[in-house]
């Protein structure tokens, strides 16, 4: 067999491998997420974490240049040697996919969270707005303690480098419950892509390659803690969104600190209410009177923000990153995101906020 057809063929092993792979959850989470994993994700935060800027970002903006690079380089030949060209081409994204999965993406089979942490997804419309009720109750109060103001937007009082050095304190007591959630050595850096990150409509990414968290740092600072948290649990072998927005609010929450509280809480709250309007608008209305005007500002800043940056290249990416998760064994896709209501109402069923 010729040498150009190999890494091809491999491609074409590794689509049908990881179409096999989401019936062995337990092996994933065993050989890879528990321990391979570990070993891959601390290597690379130790070495990179501490230099100050996106290595990963810098990485894939050459990775950029080369393709479009290349692409000039072959543009006479396409047509009469397109054969040769479609083969590197199809080599290429086999390394890439191989890379993406042994530094990462394994983690997208592993072992649902519900079943690791044994809580229940169904809930009832009584529930969500028992639970709606008791988010409002505890976000108006956080809000109030910050504020003294319930009319006061939250105006996030630290800098972004100082943001993410007392992210740290969330995960470790968060850890004090749940060990699997310990976070070790900070790698969390702002993006050099932010603008465009902004105009895709996301509010950070995981570097896979490098295992960077990458936060967009045009967003709205009251954000930031969960934005930042959730980024922080795709780095410690969590793929699924909804997973990852459950983690982030649990970390924000379980900070000391009442701006990263906040920053959780409202979180949350905000989609239930989302969940709400979409559901039964009347209730919807009736809840929303119950909650702090100074926390509606801190929404509309947020809705202010994203709308400036509306273009169709946010539904272009959107609609593109909605068919990577599901190919990624996430189902529901860019919906997963907020499919981690049902994990919040089930773990607090017996908690208090």
């Amino acid at each position: 067999m010729k040498s150009k057809y190999i890494l091809p063929l491999f491609l074409l092993v590794q689509i049908i491998f990881y179409k096999i792979l989401p019936f062995f959850p337990d092996f994933v989470e065993g050989f890879y997420s528990k321990n391979l994993f570990v070993r891959i994700s601390h290597f690379s935060r130790t070495v990179l974490g501490k230099i100050p800027f996106s290595v990963g970002d810098i990485f894939y903006a050459i990775l950029i240049i080369s393709i479009i690079s290349w692409f000039w380089r072959i543009r006479k030949t396409w047509r009469t040697d397109w054969k040769d060209h479609l083969l590197k081409i199809l080599g290429k994204i086999s390394v890439f996919y191989f890379f993406f999965h042994l530094l990462w993406a394994f983690n997208y089979y592993r072992k649902p969270l519900f079943e690791k942490m044994e809580i229940k997804r169904e809930y009832t419309d009584a529930d969500l707005l028992a639970f709606t009720k008791r988010l409002i109750a505890k976000t108006n109060e956080i809000q109030f303690q910050i504020t003294k103001n319930d009319s006061a937007k939250i105006v996030f009082p630290y800098s972004q480098k100082e943001s993410f050095k007392m992210i740290l304190n969330g995960y470790d007591n968060l850890a004090k419950e749940h060990p699997y959630f310990k976070y070790k050595t900070l790698s969390v850096k702002k993006s050099l892509f932010s603008v465009p990150l902004t105009y895709m409509g996301f509010g950070g990414y995981l570097n896979p390659f490098t295992n960077e968290a990458q936060i967009n740092d045009l967003l709205p600072m009251y954000n930031f803690p969960l934005t930042t948290s959730h980024e922080m649990a795709h780095q410690i072998g969590f793929a699924n969104e909804s997973e990852c927005n459950f983690i982030g609010v649990l970390a924000s929450i379980k900070n000391e600190n009442l701006y990263y509280q906040y920053s959780g809480y409202s979180f949350a709250l905000r989609n239930c209410l989302g969940i709400w309007k979409y559901k039964n608008e009347k209730v919807f209305n009736q809840l929303n009177k119950m909650v702090h005007v100074g926390i509606l500002k801190n929404y509309q800043e947020s809705e202010d923000f994203w709308k400036k940056y509306y273009t169709f290249i946010d539904k272009g990416f959107h609609f593109l990153y909605d068919n990577f998760l599901k190919t990624n064994n996430q189902k529901d896709g860019m919906d997963s995101y907020s499919k981690f209501i049902d994990l919040m109402i089930n773990y607090y069923r017996t908690k208090e906020l």
